[in-house]
């Protein structure tokens, strides 16, 4: 799909894998567990983007991971973490955890409350060497974030006060009004990655709504333009 200043594809919310578990109920934009879908397999180094909801008192039980960096980004509800580092912690919504797997871990992922749903986006990006030392950080906004329209949460350098990722990856907390328009510059050699969290706008002039994710590797500014309040998170990969 081409709009004028560069190549887009598009992957519609409803395209999405899909899996129901009763107390899980998950979207799959890329193949993951039983989902399995050739054609898509990742992004660059993005591996998983599952949204996920989360009924309350359920989630995740102990299990492990190794050799890749994920992070959650709470949109309802709280979650409540668990690994075996000994971090212990309670993410509300507009808050990121990121753990490296690296070498290995154990963690839980759970919705405390005894009434309200979570919802929260689970991202996994693979590292750029194996067998890293294991380790958990967060991003907080701060009180200059709220209004926002782009601010950038993760980085390989943890500058801006980003959280730090061990892979050549920029991570953006898209947030806009109705009629708000932001901008980025996709540069030679990078690809973008745009995943709509909740609500819609126009990106290039080509509409997304939420759940729908966009990504592009031809270099060019895109233009984000809100037709109502919108929340995204707008990967620049190496």
């Amino acid at each position: 799909m081409k709009t004028t200043t560069t190549e887009l594809s598009i992957r519609r919310a409803d395209e999405r894998g899909h899996a129901d578990h009763g107390w899980l109920n998950s979207q799959h934009t890329f193949s993951f567990a039983d989902y399995y879908d050739p054609a898509h397999m990742g992004f660059r180094s993005l591996r998983v983007i599952n949204d996920d909801r989360v009924a309350a008192g359920q989630g995740f039980g102990t299990h492990p991971h190794r050799d890749m960096e994920i992070f959650s980004y709470v949109l309802e509800g709280t979650l409540e973490h668990k690994d075996s580092m000994g971090n212990g912690r309670q993410l509300k919504p507009g808050r990121i955890q990121l753990m490296s797997a690296g070498s290995g871990i154990t963690h839980s992922e759970f919705n405390p409350s005894p009434a309200t749903p979570l919802h929260f986006l689970q991202i996994w990006i693979q590292p750029r060497e194996r067998g890293l030392t294991p380790s958990y950080t967060e991003w907080h906004p701060a009180t200059e974030h709220a209004d926002a329209a782009k601010v950038l949460v993760i980085s390989s350098d943890g500058r801006d006060g980003s959280a730090t990722i061990h892979q050549d990856a920029d991570i953006y907390r898209i947030r806009l009004k109705p009629g708000q328009t932001v901008t980025h510059q996709v540069r030679r050699g990078r690809g973008a990655w745009l995943q709509i969290a909740e609500g819609a706008l126009a990106l290039n002039g080509v509409a997304l709504a939420t759940g729908d994710g966009a990504s592009t590797e031809t270099p060019g500014t895109l233009t984000l333009t809100a037709s109502e309040p919108t929340e995204a998170i707008l990967f620049d990969l190496k």
